[in-house]
């Protein structure tokens, strides 16, 4: 099942300070790689830095672990809500009739 994670980071001296001198990208790699999205999107959330994230999640109880790096590295914000392709979207309309 794939989950989409919306997160966002609040601006502080912290965390400006990250995007001036840099670090914000080590950051980023670190929690990518442990999270291992299948897709990775950046930009403004709810007017705050942030991104989403789409990852695949084969049970529920690994949730937490895919939440942990964005909530300890960023002190982020994050939502998460069960997402399909187009073709999980067509297989599902298909066995629904």
């Amino acid at each position: 099942m794939r989950f989409m994670f919306k997160f966002s980071f609040p601006t502080t001296d912290e965390s400006n300070g990250w995007i001036r001198d840099g670090s914000i990208g080590h950051k980023m790699e670190s929690i990518l790689g442990e999270i291992q999205p299948e897709a990775a999107y950046f930009g403004s959330v709810d007017g705050s830095r942030g991104g989403y994230l789409v990852i695949g999640i084969d049970e529920a109880s690994e949730i937490p672990a895919k939440l942990e790096p964005l909530l300890q590295e960023l002190g982020a914000t994050v939502e998460c809500s069960p997402v399909m392709t187009p073709k999980d979207l067509r297989a599902a309309i298909q066995s629904s009739q």
